[in-house]
């Protein structure tokens, strides 16, 4: 049975969504009539961005959380729906690069490369599933990695411990797919090189070279992501769910 108030504007939960990937989404995201909860770390960040979207005209929450904490995913979740009455969106960005090989990492390091990147997504989607099966209706959206297909290369996001658990998302995607269908729609993004506001250093040494392994001939941008995360989260009817989505400009040289 259909709960959601239809009367109140849609709601998207963006984890990560302080800077870079996250904000770019987000700031797309409320410009569609959403409105936006953050999850970061980032304190300042967060308030920037929070100060953005409260300027397109739509209300903003702020969770200064570690995704990877499952407790306080529930929490949020909850809280979120209580205040708003629904949840709608929920974009799974937050992650985090370990740069480190097979033998240089340590467990913890490796044990904290999962966590934060494919459990945070169990921990949110946990969260926020009831209450959209609750309404009827929901669009979950992983963010994954090219990395995910090719493995990890020489950039310093995409060691083998990111790229596994990047792997692991795509087959978190598939699967929730099949079991919260047809209700709830779950894909994931395959981003290349992405340049954001503060691009890493590898990135900034290596520009020129790495754009010509890709056919467009450029970095991705936060905004070449946020397109597909509003066609995600947005277009009716949606027949997509449990696909992997490649935004790399077609990086033939990985």
């Amino acid at each position: 049975m259909k709960v959601v108030n239809d009367s109140q504007p849609r709601v998207a939960i963006v984890t990560g969504g302080a800077k870079g990937i996250g904000r770019g989404c987000a700031l797309e995201l409320a410009a569609c009539g959403m409105d936006i909860a953050l999850v970061d770390l980032l304190d300042d960040e967060l308030a920037r961005t929070k100060s953005e979207i409260e300027a397109l005209g739509r209300r903003c929450l702020t969770f200064h959380a570690d995704v990877a904490n499952f407790a306080a995913a529930q929490k949020i979740g909850a809280d979120i729906a209580n205040q708003w009455g629904r949840i709608d969106v929920l974009f799974n960005n937050a992650g985090k690069a370990n740069p480190k090989g097979l033998l240089d990492i340590s467990e913890e390091e490796f044990d904290r490369t999962i966590e934060i990147n494919l459990k945070s997504c169990f921990n949110w989607c946990r969260a926020v599933v009831p209450t959209m099966q609750a309404q009827g209706a929901g669009r979950i959206i992983n963010m994954s990695s090219i990395n995910a297909h090719s493995g990890g290369v020489t950039s310093a996001v995409s060691k083998f411990s990111y790229a596994a658990a990047k792997a692991g998302i795509l087959g978190l995607t598939r699967s929730l797919a099949k079991e919260l269908g047809p209700q709830i729609t779950v894909n994931a993004l395959c981003p290349g090189l992405i340049k954001t506001e503060t691009p890493n250093a590898v990135i900034r040494a290596r520009e020129e070279e790495l754009v010509t392994g890709i056919v467009l001939n450029r970095c991705g941008t936060p905004q070449d992501i946020a397109q597909v995360v509003k066609f995600l989260a947005t277009s009716e009817p949606m027949f997509i769910t449990g696909q992997d989505f490649i935004i790399d400009g077609f990086q033939w040289k990985l």
